[in-house]
């Protein structure tokens, strides 16, 4: 008797489909991942080991579930489509470290699942995904604002945004998203993905990304995490226009203001005529501590 091909396999992925007459749901940002080789290094990059505890989001058939499966120790998948229950409950009997659960992370109280889902709590958590599109950064900002700390997210994600979560200061793609993630992750791009690997194919590269714990503190924390975000998101919201422009908006245009920005700009030694992609996170944190001593938050 032959030995079944993975679910990643195109010729099982295709066989999947018809069986289950199944079809991916635009709705949903569904795309089935059909390259055994990628789904394969998605796990080697996630750096899943029989010792961790694995989350996955969206699994859509199984194919990167059962990859997850072979390499690590408990995982628990959440798919929000309840027509993939069926489909997943067959393609991955053959592993008893697997629960699926019909759940919509955006909803999901994550660190009670975390609790009550795993043998072991305590060994460590790690996230992996194919994200939709639509939906990447609502469910970064989830587990990013999550009160369990993860050990690493390794997630799929369209090229464009991947290269906005990694970005430098002064490059383009550089803004309030890269100092969000990058407050609390050092981040990095594992390898791209070709759109043909995908059925249907998508109109765009992927890329995976992987977010792990900074392993340098910043040298100057911040005195208010939400003014701090407040400042980041405000100098971004016109990126053509000068950081003094956008702090304007932010704070106000009275001369009392204007006065105290400029104050804490000369105490930052930071040029206000500059645009806010040329200043970096530990800036943005000086800045933001600096006019909330000018009593601006």
């Amino acid at each position: 008797m032959s030995e079944i091909p993975a679910v990643g396999n195109p010729i099982r992925t295709r066989a999947i489909l018809e069986k289950y007459r199944l079809r991916a749901k635009k709705a949903l940002g569904q795309n089935f991942l059909t390259d055994l080789n990628v789904l394969q290094n998605i796990v080697e990059a996630a750096g899943i080991t029989p010792d961790d505890n694995v989350i996955e989001i969206g699994p859509g058939i199984g194919a990167l579930t059962e990859q997850l499966a072979i390499a690590g120790g408990e995982v628990l998948a959440l798919e929000i489509d309840t027509q993939l229950m069926d489909v997943l409950d067959e393609v991955l009997d053959p592993y008893n470290n697997v629960e699926v659960i019909n759940a919509d992370v955006l909803k999901a109280n994550l660190p009670d699942l975390v609790q009550t889902k795993f043998t072991d709590p305590t060994a460590p958590i790690k996230v992996v995904a194919n994200l939709p599109y639509y939906i990447t950064t609502p469910i970064l900002m989830q587990l990013l604002n999550s009160t369990t700390k993860w050990d690493s997210i390794t997630v799929m994600m369209q090229k464009e945004v991947a290269q906005r979560i990694t970005s430098d200061p002064g490059v383009k793609a550089y803004g309030s998203l890269s100092l969000t993630v990058q407050y609390e992750m050092d981040a990095k791009i594992a390898f791209e993905v070709s759109r043909k690997v995908f059925v249907p194919s998508p109109n765009v590269d992927s890329a995976i990304v992987v977010l792990e714990p900074r392993k340098e503190a910043l040298p100057i924390q911040p005195i208010d995490e939400k003014a701090m975000f407040k400042l980041i998101k405000g100098c971004f919201a016109h990126r053509r226009k000068s950081l003094w422009n956008n702090l304007q908006t932010v704070y106000g245009k009275t001369p009392e203001i204007r006065e105290q920005m400029q104050a804490s700009l000369d105490e930052i030694k930071v040029d206000s005529q500059i645009r806010p992609e040329q200043l970096s996170l530990e800036q943005f944190v000086a800045l933001s501590n600096a006019l909330a001593g000018h009593n601006l938050q």
